[in-house]
């Protein structure tokens, strides 16, 4: 990449970074924590109060992916890191369920996160997007991993209402990198409504990607809502599951990154698309067959590395097809991917309850193998993609 490619990618992975581990720090501990406030005895309750944010996200990530298409992407940007601000401190400030849902949900307002994807892919060649996307998608990835071991100790050091100020200093850091530190080249789209709304939903290679960002994070919510029963029953405690999942995520980017840049390299997007789909697939069928740590492991490992390579590509892809309405397509698809981490949760919840953990991983084998023969079909990319929508 040339230097503002790279300049460009690690500002705009540093936003995702810091909204992100806000984020995720909340999740392992808030429902432990709940317990202790009024209604939090109610497992619905401190569901929705989780699961409000994404709900939020999901209706807004349209329309402000349209208004960045006209009004440009770093004023967006800037007013929904300010909402996520706003709802971390509306959260830290009240010790009580019905508020931290509240600022939750404004914290949902801020759905930047198709904003920042396009940012990236005007600030970057279509030969260096893949890279500059799996550099987003490795920044997540690890923050995730850093909120498993340090969701706990933070915890217990500066309690919750603590823990939602950190997030909002995360966030003003963020709005720091939007503001002075990423590259001021954005130009607003002088057509930016080239085509219609309809165009780029019913576009085919679009719904493709839809359908599968769809499946990728569906599937992300089963895998975790069942693998840690698996690492428990195989003598993992819960506390040192981190143990795994950080090699994990560090040894697939080393395995992720030279098939991203050969593809790209070679102009041979599909075999490695199709590829990481596959990886999936083989992990689930492992998790089913196997409960003990070792293959669990490599099974994780597997997860990864197709995991991070479609992380990587789908978006880069979708703003391929989309030309110049880059911000209309990447909300319809981080809209379809809240959809996918509700229904994997549903689905996820409802086959542990009535079922077993096996058959959770068997679900997902069947999804991924659905988007594998969808896949299949889908064209490779040329250097210059024709203008589809």
């Amino acid at each position: 990449m040339e230097k503002t490619e790279l300049r460009s990618a690690i500002s705009l992975a540093g936003i995702f970074a810091l909204r992100m581990l806000g984020l995720f720090l909340i999740l392992p501990i808030f429902s432990m924590h709940a317990k202790g406030l009024s209604g939090g005895d109610q497992a619905l309750l401190v569901g929705f109060a989780l699961g409000v944010y994404g709900f939020v996200q999901a209706c807004l990530h349209i329309p402000l992916g349209m208004l960045s298409d006209r009004y440009g992407r770093r004023p967006i940007v800037v007013l929904g890191l300010i909402l996520f601000v706003l709802g971390a401190l509306i959260a830290a400030s009240h010790d009580d369920l019905v508020w931290i849902t509240v600022g939750r949900a404004i914290q949902g307002a801020g759905a930047v996160s198709a904003v920042v994807t396009a940012w990236l892919a005007d600030l970057t060649r279509e030969e260096t997007r893949t890279r500059a996307m799996a550099l987003v998608g490795g920044s997540i990835a690890i923050t995730f991993a850093l909120s498993l071991v340090l969701a706990s100790p933070l915890h217990e050091s500066i309690g919750l209402d603590g823990m939602f100020y950190l997030m909002a200093s995360l966030g003003m850091g963020a709005i720091m990198l939007a503001i002075f530190v990423v590259p001021n080249q954005e130009k607003v789209s002088q057509t930016p409504f080239v085509a219609k709304f309809s165009d780029v939903f019913f576009n085919k290679d679009l719904i493709r990607l839809n359908f599968g960002v769809l499946v990728l994070h569906a599937v992300q919510i089963t895998l975790f809502l069942t693998l840690p029963r698996l690492l428990v029953k195989a003598d993992l405690p819960l506390a040192s599951h981190w143990q795994l999942y950080l090699p994990a995520v560090l040894i697939s980017f080393v395995c992720m990154a030279p098939i991203i840049m050969i593809s790209e390299r070679r102009k041979r997007m599909k075999p490695a698309f199709l590829f990481g789909i596959s990886c999936m697939m083989v992990a689930q069928l492992i998790m089913a067959s196997f409960d003990s740590i070792s293959p669990l492991a490599l099974a994780v490992l597997i997860y990864f590395v197709g995991f991070n390579i479609l992380e990587a590509m789908q978006p880069s892809l979708v703003s391929r097809w989309a030309n110049n309405a880059k911000g209309t397509a990447l909300g319809i698809y981080n809209t379809t991917q809240s959809a996918g981490l509700f229904l994997g949760g549903v689905l996820g919840g409802w086959v542990i309850q009535n079922m077993n953990e096996a058959a959770v991983f068997y679900l997902g084998a069947c999804l991924i193998f659905a988007w594998l023969i969808i896949a299949w079909s889908m064209r490779e990319l040329s250097v210059k993609v024709p203008q589809q929508v």
